[in-house]
């Protein structure tokens, strides 16, 4: 890499117009994946980079985050983990260097500070996609859009009618607890974020009250491996022994592809967050918020219904498929040695900031999707581009990197590989259908 921090083979300009065969929107994970498998086959293709920096959207994450997968889920296609911890977890800048190097050792084209504002289809001809950048436009023949499925923080209104004096901000803003002002915090949402930034300002010293909302959770390790590698098995095995992961067109409602991500810590070594636990040990558990009255908070009679529904996530959920998939498999398995957690938090109505001593409330909400610059009839009701398994309904348009886009490992670490190596050999398939054609 270049000490302008360009990936070996990225090109800059400055403006004009070019035509490509195949852009490649987002150089994060998604779009490096893609841009491997084109440079294998030889294909003409660049990666356009809103940002000036490589790394994906890790680049987001406050100061210590770490990844919640083990290391050894960072294995890029042309680029398995190479580090001396499999077993640990990444610190964000770890994280983001890693997927720098990807783009240096494959040699990706990317061009960074290149936002994406529109992508439309013109005509019918070679290069019929027409996008708009703000280093000048590209006419193309086929487009990938991996820009993920993390595009814009989602904050309640109720934000807006909390008192001036309170500190508001979402996860995504924020970077560590001395970037706070005194006082207590309220972290509403209990997804992977939520529990982690509670666990990381109770460390710091700080009072938490954790809003917690409809999140399931998953034990750090079952049956003596972490539960990442039952998981990997099941997305790579799963369907010979009939245990396949969850697809997409098993969810009970499409909304479900918003569902939180089940609470779990790669800190410390990594470890469960349970919720129980961590109401015994100092954080106030209340339900979800129901409305703002100036400094005082009603809360929904709920607390001890989503903490029943945590408890019992990963058992209604996985499992059981993790128990077929050991058993059908021959894998080494321990016991299921979890140890059931019975405390009972007091089930809080209502709560005045001001007497709690809230200074900050910080948002872990979640994000909404964000694909308006895309002037195309792709989007169904909720925001979400049509799609099966990456290709859509508009010969040459293709997306990855999308959660749900397969099944439920589409969008994590180890999922991304398998579901970009498909949709290369579709977009092969298509490409000389259509040379026949």
């Amino acid at each position: 890499m270049d000490p302008s921090g360009r990936a070996s083979g990225q090109r800059s300009t400055d403006g004009g117009h070019r035509a490509i065969d195949t852009v490649v929107i987002g150089a994060g994970q998604a779009g490096l994946t893609m841009s491997s498998y084109l440079r294998g086959a030889g294909m003409e293709h660049v990666v356009l980079e809103r940002r000036d920096r490589l790394g994906g959207g890790w680049q987001d994450r406050w100061d210590a985050f770490r990844l919640v997968t083990p290391n050894w889920t960072a294995s890029f296609p042309g680029f398995p983990y190479d580090g001396d911890d499999p077993d640990g977890f990444m610190p964000r800048e770890a994280i983001v260097e890693r997927i720098a190097r990807y783009a240096k050792v494959i040699d990706a084209p990317v061009e960074l500070g290149t936002p994406v504002h529109r992508l439309e289809r013109r005509t019918t001809g070679t290069h019929p996609f027409h996008l708009t950048t703000t280093r000048g436009t590209i006419d193309a023949e086929r487009v990938v859009v991996a820009v993920g499925g993390f595009h814009v923080p989602k904050i309640p209104a109720v934000n807006a009618h909390l008192p001036d004096r309170i500190t508001k901000l979402h996860s995504h803003a924020y970077r560590n607890p001395e970037a706070l002002p005194e006082g207590a915090v309220l972290v509403v949402g209990s997804g992977q974020s939520g529990v982690q930034i509670a666990e990381e300002l109770k460390a710091a010293g700080r009072r938490v009250v954790l809003s917690v909302g409809h999140c399931g959770g998953v034990p750090r390790r079952y049956r003596g491996r972490d539960v990442f590698h039952w998981l990997w098995g099941m997305r790579a095995r799963g369907a010979e022994y009939g245990v396949p992961l969850p697809t997409v067109e098993q969810l009970a409602s499409p909304a479900l592809r918003f569902a939180c991500n089940p609470h779990l810590s790669g800190h410390h070594g990594g470890h469960d967050t349970n919720l129980r636990l961590m109401a015994r040990d100092g954080i106030t558990l209340v339900g979800r918020i129901e409305g703002v009255a100036g400094e005082r908070l009603g809360f929904a009679p709920d607390l001890a219904t989503n903490l029943a529904f945590a408890d019992a996530f990963f058992d209604e959920r996985f499992r059981g498929p993790i128990d077929t998939f050991i058993e059908r498999s021959g894998a080494e398995a321990g016991p299921d040695d979890r140890e059931p957690v019975t405390f009972e938090p007091e089930e809080i109505r209502e709560l005045a900031l001001d007497s709690a001593g809230i200074s900050t409330v910080i948002w872990t909400t979640g994000y909404s999707l964000d694909f308006a610059w895309i002037d195309l009839p792709i989007l169904d009701d909720l925001g979400v581009p049509r799609q099966d398994r990456g290709v859509s309904p508009i010969p040459g348009l293709y997306f990855l990197g999308l959660p749900w886009l397969r099944d439920q490992g589409s969008a994590t670490l180890f999922g991304v590989g398998r579901d970009g190596a498909d949709l290369f050999e579709r977009m092969t398939d298509d490409r000389l259908t259509a040379a026949m054609g």
